[in-house]
């Protein structure tokens, strides 16, 4: 069964490439997009409690919606294709980074923002050059939790005609052909780690140090 598999991924390598470029478009729009939303949301609700507690539970409610339910919904609403992916998609994402956003521009040292106030900087300067700063390793944490959730999820957006690795899932589901189910969820799976550690690397280089923790 193994060399099977290997022989097939080795004969579908072209169409595994097309549609794994397939997948990082869908992914990487979906996720500028949450983190636009989520980041902003997040330093907005850190300064209001009952706003926090409001959108973080609607942020919850939303990722507890089964993923083919979801882009089920969407159908009616944006149709078919990559546009109701991206919005499911971003939709999904944004939990992680809201709450950690939330939860990290909230600990920040008072000290800190004590210094900086004794500095002259007015609260925008505060927020950009103090708060968000040492906030950054808990919010890198959401991010790279929110993107491995959405690449696992994305496999499902086949399901709605935008593509994807999951399209090869999917015929090897109708076809009841397990190499090209498997082939997809591989590479998938190795999307998965391989992005986990490139944000790893990413948030070593942009965290200064000693301020690092792991996702």
């Amino acid at each position: 069964m193994l060399l099977g598999l290997l022989e097939y991924i080795a004969d579908h390598a072209t169409d595994l490439v097309g549609l794994l470029w397939e997948h990082l478009q869908i992914i990487g729009i979906a996720i500028l997009a949450s983190l636009i939303v989520g980041v902003t949301l997040g330093i907005f609700i850190s300064r209001h409690d009952r706003l926090a507690s409001v959108v973080i539970s609607i942020a919850g409610v939303i990722m507890t919606i089964p993923s083919l339910a979801m882009f089920a919904f969407m159908i009616p609403l944006l149709g078919i294709g990559l546009e109701p992916a991206w919005v499911a998609l971003a939709l999904y994402a944004l939990l992680p980074i809201i709450r950690n956003t939330n939860v990290a521009i909230r600990n920040v040292n008072p000290a800190m923002l004590e210094a900086g106030r004794g500095m002259g900087m007015t609260d925008l300067q505060i927020l950009s050059k103090v708060r968000v700063p040492l906030a950054l390793p808990v919010i890198m944490a959401g991010v790279r939790t929110s993107v491995v959730l959405t690449i696992g999820i994305a496999a499902i957006a086949a399901y709605i005609g935008a593509g994807g690795l999951g399209t090869y899932i999917f015929r090897g589901i109708s076809q009841s052909y397990a190499n090209p189910i498997i082939a997809g969820a591989l590479v998938v799976s190795l999307l998965a780690i391989l992005s986990d550690l490139i944000l790893g690397r990413l948030e070593n280089w942009l965290v200064p140090k000693g301020l690092k923790v792991r996702a």
